[in-house]
């Protein structure tokens, strides 16, 4: 029976992290857009990879419920690389709090069902989960814990209580990786493991258009004062997913890896920390 790699967000971390981890195994790609993820297969095929394609809406479970027994039917799950979501100039928050938060709580439940002893599990969220100020212990484990069709209808996440598109990003981010934290007991019972990693400004399409919306001045003076000076790759985040989800990281569980050239660094205790008014 094959192994299969489940890559949800065909872009270019996605791929990125695929091309590491994937080599000898079945490679499933899903995206919200077909043409999105039938690109992506052309590349990896012609690199030498085995690719099936598949389209996920990651706020719906009926679609990710889709995919987990589309991926069962292929073979054996022995690894999730959940790269899918949208940023602050994007979407409204209501939709990032449904696709970043709501979406990989959701995956990460679905395919807790099936991944294989041994597998592992990778999920992309971000700098700016560390950028949010400390909640509450009781609101750690709302988001950690919280029955996934219960998560949206949480008080602090209501409209009232979300100021605009980046709070709603900040904390989908942070819940991102305290539903990690939770899913990794979970997973663990299957011998599995799962991690998040959350990089700073890597050079995407996502990220283009960060720098190029209305908050692209705050971008590029990230990386202009962040400690490395410069903005990260797909294909390093792809060497950090490699060692979690390799053999030299069957150690680290329900962890969180922040990789973002020191600018959550440089916010709290250098030259982007805010200024008080």
């Amino acid at each position: 029976m094959k192994n299969v790699i489940v890559v949800i967000g065909a872009g270019s971390i996605g791929q990125a992290i695929a091309r590491r981890v994937s080599v000898g195994k079945h490679l499933l790609l899903a995206d919200l857009r077909q043409q999105n993820a039938d690109a992506a297969a052309e590349v990896l095929s012609a690199a030498g990879f085995e690719v099936t394609t598949a389209t996920v809406d990651v706020s719906s479970r009926e679609s990710v419920h889709g995919l987990v027994g589309k991926a069962a039917s292929i073979g054996t799950v022995t690894g999730v690389i959940h790269a899918a979501g949208v940023s602050p100039s994007q979407a409204s928050p209501d939709t990032i709090l449904k696709v970043d938060l709501y979406g990989t709580a959701l995956v990460l439940e679905e395919f807790g069902t099936v991944i294989a002893h041994g597998g592992t599990g990778v999920v992309i969220a971000s700098q700016s989960g560390h950028r949010l100020p400390s909640l509450t212990p009781e609101q750690n484990k709302a988001l950690a814990t919280t029955p996934v069709e219960e998560l949206l209808a949480l008080p602090m996440l209501q409209p009232d209580q979300i100021r605009d598109s980046l709070h709603a990003y900040q904390l989908s981010k942070r819940g991102n990786s305290l539903c990690v934290m939770a899913e990794a007991v979970r997973w663990g019972k299957r011998g599995a493991r799962v991690n998040t990693i959350s990089p700073g400004i890597i050079f995407t399409p996502l990220a283009k258009d960060e720098l190029t919306g209305s908050r692209g001045d705050g971008y590029r003076r990230m990386i202009e004062l962040s400690a490395a000076g410069r903005g990260g790759t797909p294909d390093e985040v792809g060497s950090v997913a490699a060692l979690l989800m390799g053999p030299d990281g069957t150690f680290i569980t329900g962890s969180d890896f922040l990789m973002d050239g020191g600018v959550t660094a440089s916010y709290w205790f250098g030259e982007l920390a805010p200024t008080e008014t």
